[in-house]
């Protein structure tokens, strides 16, 4: 792709994004919403292959129907309270609506059907841009409105994104299809303990885009994409195989790693709420996810030759790619546990 052309298409991502943190007012916050989704548009298209057009076309359909929702439902706002202010939600048909329509963008359990299905048509890279950035401006929507949201609602999306993101995961052979299981479950912890504690919901959304960057540079570096092509890595770069296996257990949030320290928090801030069936059936789910993560371990560190599956070993080239990035995120995705007391007195 032409570099201006990049420029323009990522300072519009940034902007769009900007934009929706920025505002206030729903006709903004719509405005921002549209411009990241077509800013992305093009970079899903990129490839011109079928699969990548195949996708970009669900996705842009799935977007264009959450931000028409939201449109609709900020007019029936304003239209009911003469207020087209965020915070002023009172009219309950059109609250619901938001959170529906906010829902399908981030891919909330039971409107996360487009996701495994667009991230497996496109690329590492992009995958990672949709996995977390597009993320940033619905979820920042999502916490500014919050309280106006049904409790019971949030714990609904919560406790069904967190078993489908682990129940749709378990069969699974493909990496971006597993990753956006994973995606799916970890938006379901952060709604969770949303209505009671926001500044966790924000940690667990910065701690999930650091782990979920690692996992897909790292893919990115090796060139795999299903589980099969992970059980040869191990021959190619062995020390960046084990840092990978940590970053998948991170995932799952296994001590003492840093992807234990959202789910720790929010365990532990859903009991003090009183809600200990509520914490027990998150916990039990979060099983669910490390089983099949557990099994991308096994693939790439514990099966050698003859056991390997039956795909081809890459030749042990040189590559040009960056590796900074990598570096950098794999080191914050491993080892921030031991300052949760900093990291949460920063953010309350």
């Amino acid at each position: 792709m032409n570099p201006y052309v990049l420029t323009t298409l990522l300072s519009s991502l940034g902007l769009g994004t900007t934009l929706t943190f920025a505002s206030s007012h729903w006709l903004l916050a719509w405005m921002g919403l549209e411009i990241n989704t077509l800013a992305i548009i093009p970079l899903m298209a990129q490839h011109h292959h079928p699969r990548a057009v195949e996708a970009t076309t669900k996705y842009f359909l799935i977007q264009a129907t959450a931000a028409a929702v939201i449109l609709f439902a900020g007019t029936a706002n304003a239209w009911a309270t003469g207020e087209w202010n965020m915070t002023d939600m009172s009219d309950p048909i059109a609250t619901t609506m938001i959170l529906a329509a906010l829902s399908l963008k981030v891919g909330l359990a039971p409107m996360h059907f487009w996701m495994p299905e667009v991230l497996q048509g496109l690329d590492l890279l992009t995958g990672l841009v949709l996995s977390t950035w597009q993320k940033l401006a619905p979820f920042a929507l999502i916490i500014q409105t919050s309280q106006a949201f049904d409790p019971l609602l949030l714990t609904t999306l919560g406790l069904t994104s967190t078993l489908v993101g682990g129940w749709g995961g378990l069969n699974q052979t493909q990496l971006r299809k597993v990753l956006a299981y994973s995606s799916i479950a970890h938006m379901g912890w952060m709604v969770i303990v949303l209505q009671y504690a926001p500044h966790l919901t924000f940690l667990a959304l910065l701690m999930y885009i650091l782990m979920t960057s690692a996992a897909f540079l790292t893919l990115k570096l090796s060139y795999a994409t299903k589980i099969g092509t992970l059980a040869t890595t191990w021959s190619k770069a062995p020390l960046l195989t084990a840092t990978t296996a940590l970053v998948f257990l991170s995932l799952a949030g296994l001590p003492p790693l840093t992807g234990f320290m959202p789910k720790w928090l929010i365990l532990q801030e859903l009991a003090k709420q009183g809600l200990p069936f509520t914490a027990t059936i998150m916990a039990l789910a979060a099983l669910i996810s490390l089983y099949f993560y557990l099994r991308l371990c096994y693939s790439m560190t514990l099966t050698i030759s003859p056991n390997t599956a039956a795909s081809t070993t890459p030749w042990r080239t040189q590559t040009t790619q960056v590796s900074a990035p990598l570096a950098l995120f794999t080191v914050m995705a491993l080892s921030l546990l031991p300052i949760t007391p900093a990291i949460t007195a920063l953010l309350i």
